[in-house]
Parts: structure tokens; C-alpha cells; sequence
């Protein structure tokens, strides 16, 4: 069986899932806005109209020696590899002072991506006079255990040193490492991150408080495991919800367009049809390439909803604004509106990357988010089936997945409980209209975990570049905030510092 064929990873729910597809509707979890090409409207472009405060080139590129398996004494455990992580010296105050230390805590790809679009350190770092470090997830980019990607991700054997608790302890190593190396001890660490990346900042605050003063978790959706958020009132309730309230006749012409495309499909030379209406790449062999394609594109336009265009209102301007009355050639125009003119959509050819890879097996072991459909989705209702699940991911892999192992070893249910009694200093950050947002943290749980949230905001859109023409006020305030509450942490830790001096 291939592995994922989309980049976001997400397939139409419209098909009662079969053992062999039964793995792949985890969408993505990534601050960059995926694999659409847009003509009109492209989503994280950020590089492109707006600058980072400090240009890559700032940034010192380093290796460390690391720990195959940080949990076992077995012998390959004690096998190393190179990996990853870029420091920028420009605005950091020296060990002198004991100047603090931002630390962005990588995700499903390298790290290239993320020095590109995510501007929250950069953008910050003079005024907190921080040393700024990005540090590479393991498996991704050029941190890449066993020689080689291929050898890598060759089979369960090797990929089985792939999972978020490994990253986290490549992570404390890291910064210990550089903390010594720069004879920083006393310089307080926060932790920042981004979706996956934002479950592992908050996660390394709870495990490794003494290596991190604080966490900036955006758009972490910690609750999304071993259905505390129910799978049916999830991630595609509010890829509704933001087309239904962009739109209602947007939202009425997709829901009733599943149906249209099975009706023709099944009838003779129906796929002749569609492959024309729709301008495929190639002609289309059955009706589920195109309804996967088109619950990509609305759920990635949902996830990557940020201002100042909206892809969701660009998506609805194309569909209620196609001439006649014809529902295919509404969600048709509803495409183009949001990829461009093109000479063909849905099954261009496409090369695998290593997120595919990547993420596909992390969704296999230990990141398994129930995502379902409830029957008030614009989307055909789908009830996820933990059994065929697992199925699936044990004929991919030869082992199967752990759903219960994310709330057994970072905690989940009972969570507001649980993280007063012995939590300090996260920052929860989402965007209401992140699909992801529910299974976010979304209320306070103490003065010092705080749920900061924005109403119309996107998945990860506080962290990634600012820019200070098309940013709207609400979230400029949401920065504001997040940075008042981490200089709160700072001064306190100071304060603290001083005390045990004396």
C-alpha cells in the first residue's frame, strides 16, 4: 500500500472507510499552510509580501551528537546521529546577564520551512534581548537517523525510534547542551511551537520545567486524543462552521454536491464527465480522487483562514458567484477561485516528501487523532472506527498504533484538574476558526496557564510573520498579550534568581 498521497493529509470522509484508507484522515498538523499552488490567494505568502525581523542568513548553523534511544540501555540504543539546529546571536544579551533564550521546538518538516514563515522570535527577540534557537525534529530535513532517509524509514525497525517522547528528550539535550556551551545556565528557556509543534512545547514545559521556564503552545490541540473531544463534533464541525458562516448558499451548493458527484459517477461515462467539468490531470478512475481533492482544499481553507483575504470567503465568492444554477459548476468555480487558472486540478502528479512520510507513521504510533463527521457537517457523516484504524496502520507498518499512549504519558482527560495541580507557565494560543481549535485549551486554567484565543483567527497565525499594514487589530492584541504574559514569567524568574543568590 503507497503511503499518504497529500500533503495535509486529509481524504474525503464521504467514504465509509475500508481497511486500506482507513489511516489517512488525520489532517496535517503544521504552521505552513500545505501544498495548494494559488493563483488568487495563497495562503502563508508571508515571505513574499513581508520580511522577518532578522533574515535567515542571521542564523548559525550547528549539529549535535544525538541519542538514537534516550529510554533504553540496549547497545543500538547508543547510536548517535546529526542533528540540526540553527542559532541567531544578533539581539542576545550574553550568559553575562543571564539574557533568555526563545526556542522554537520543530515540527513535521525541516526547519528550513519554519525559519521562513515564523516570525514571533525574530520579531521579539530585541526587546527581551534573546538568543533565538530553532532546533530540527528528528526524522525531518537533515536530522535523520541511520545515513540516510531510505534507510530511515525502511521498515517499523528503524522508524521506531520515531515518536514525540524521543523529540522531546532530543530537545532537552539540545538546549542543555547549549546552555552549557555558551556558559548560559541561568538564562530562562521559552519554549515555543507551532501545531505538532505547539503539543510538544507545551508537553516539554510538563516534563522538563527545569529546562524550560515557559511554553508558547499556538494552536496545540492537546484534547484531540482518546476522544475526549468527541471525533463527530471536531476538526470537520468547524470546517462547517466557517463555510456556513462565510456563506449559506456556499455552504447548502457543497453539502448537496457529494451526492451529485456519486449519482454521475455512477452512471455510464460519469467519470468521463466529471474528468472534463472539473479539468483533471488525468482522467479520473473513480469519484472518491475527486471528493478527496475537494475536502483538501476546503479544510486546508478552513485550517490556513487567516486575514487579510480569508480563503474561505475567496472559496464561497467563487461558488455563489458562478453564473447559472448547475452545483459542479459552482464548486468548480469555487476551485479555481482558490487555486487560479490552471491548465488542469485535482490528480496532479506529485512526488511524496518526507512529511508525507513522516507524518504518516506518526499518525501510525503515537499521534492518533479520532477525526470524524457528525450528520450536521456539510461533509457526508462518517463515524471513525478505532478497529479498522488499527488495521489499516498494521498492514502499512507491520505494528500497530498506541491511542491511548498520548494521554497516558502527557495527560489529557480532566485536564484543567490536572494541569493546576502541577502545571505552570504555558501560553495556550489558538484561532477560533482552526479546525484544530477543538481540541485546544481555550480557558484560563490558572494565573500562570492562559488561554489566549481570537475569534477570527487561523492555525498558528500569532506566531508566524507579522505584518503591520494587513494585520488586523485583534490579532496585534493577541501578540501584545502573549508577550506581556512571557515578560511576566522573565522577571519572576529573575526576581527568584536573585533571592537564591543571596
Amino acid at each position: 500500500m503507497s503511503l499518504l498521497q497529500c500533503l495535509v493529509l486529509i481524504v474525503s470522509l464521504s467514504i465509509k472507510t475500508s481497511v486500506s484508507s482507513a489511516h489517512l484522515n488525520i489532517p496535517r498538523l503544521s504552521p505552513n499552510g500545505g501544498t495548494f499552488l494559488r493563483g488568487n490567494y495563497f495562503t502563508h505568502d508571508q515571505q513574499k509580501t513581508m520580511s522577518a525581523a532578522d533574515p535567515i542568513n542571521d542564523f548559525e548553523t550547528f549539529y549535535y551528537n544525538q541519542t538514537l534511544d534516550h529510554f533504553n540501555f540496549r547497545p543500538d540504543s547508543f547510536n548517535t546521529f546529526q542533528q540540526r539546529y540553527l542559532i541567531n546571536f544578533k539581539h542576545w544579551g550574553g550568559s553575562n546577564v543571564s539574557a533568555p533564550i526563545f526556542a522554537y521546538l520543530g515540527e513535521e518538516e525541516a526547519i528550513d520551512v519554519d525559519l521562513s514563515i515564523i516570525g514571533f522570535l525574530s520579531e521579539n527577540a530585541h526587546q527581551f534581548q534573546a538568543l533565538q534557537i530553532f532546533i530540527e525534529h528528528r526524522y525531518y530535513g537533515k536530522s535523520v537517523p541511520f545515513g540516510s532517509r531510505e534507510e530511515a524509514f525502511q521498515n517499523a525497525n528503524t522508524l521506531g525510534y520515531f515518536n514525540s517522547a524521543q523529540a522531546l528528550a532530543d530537545y532537552a539535550e539540545v538546549l542543555i547542551h547549549v546552555k552549557k556551551k555558551l556558559h548560559a545556565q541561568h538564562s530562562p528557556v521559552i519554549v515555543i511551537g507551532g501545531s505538532y509543534g505547539g503539543m510538544l512545547a507545551s508537553w516539554f514545559r510538563l516534563k522538563y520545567p527545569h529546562v524550560a521556564l515557559g511554553a508558547l503552545a499556538s494552536s496545540a490541540p492537546i484534547r484531540y486524543f482518546d476522544d475526549i473531544v468527541p471525533p463527530e463534533d471536531g476538526y470537520y464541525s468547524i470546517v462547517t462552521k466557517d463555510f456556513r458562516e462565510a456563506s449559506e448558499t456556499c455552504y447548502q451548493t457543497i453539502k448537496k454536491s457529494w451526492s451529485e458527484i456519486d449519482a454521475i459517477a455512477s452512471q455510464p461515462q460519469g467519470l468521463s464527465f466529471l474528468s472534463e467539468k472539473f479539468h483533471t490531470c488525468r482522467p479520473l478512475n473513480k469519484s472518491s480522487e475527486l471528493k478527496n481533492y475537494l475536502d483538501n482544499l476546503y479544510c486546508e481553507a478552513a485550517q490556513y483562514n487567516s486575514p487579510p483575504t480569508y480563503p474561505v470567503t475567496v472559496v464561497c465568492g467563487g461558488i455563489d458567484g458562478a453564473s447559472g444554477n448547475d452545483t459542479l459548476t459552482k464548486i468548480f468555480a469555487g476551485v479555481v477561485a482558490y487555486t487560479g487558472n490552471r491548465s488542469c486540478y485535482v490528480n496532479q502528479p506529485r512526488n511524496l516528501s518526507e512529511t508525507d512520510m513522516g507524518w504518516s507513521w506518526q499518525t501510525c504510533s503515537d499521534m492518533v487523532i479520532p477525526i470524524g463527521v457528525g450528520n450536521d457537517s456539510m461533509f457526508p457523516a462518517y463515524q471513525f472506527d478505532l478497529k479498522d484504524y488499527i488495521k489499516s496502520c498494521k498492514a502499512q507498518y507491520g505494528v500497530p498504533p498506541r491511542p491511548h499512549w498520548a494521554t497516558t504519558y502527557f495527560g489529557g482527560h480532566d485536564i484543567k484538574l490536572a494541569l493546576e495541580r502541577f502545571a505552570s507557565n504555558i501560553i495556550f494560543s489558538n484561532g477560533l476558526r482552526d479546525p484544530y481549535s477543538s481540541g485546544g485549551v481555550l480557558e484560563d486554567i490558572s494565573d500562570t496557564l492562559v488561554a489566549v484565543h481570537t475569534k477570527n483567527g487561523s492555525h498558528c497565525l500569532d506566531i508566524l510573520n507579522a505584518n503591520s499594514i494587513t494585520d488586523p487589530g485583534w490579532l496585534v492584541n493577541q501578540r501584545k498579550i502573549e508577550v506581556k504574559v512571557i515578560k511576566r514569567w522573565i522577571a519572576k524568574y529573575y526576581a527568584d534568581l536573585q533571592a537564591f543568590k543571596k
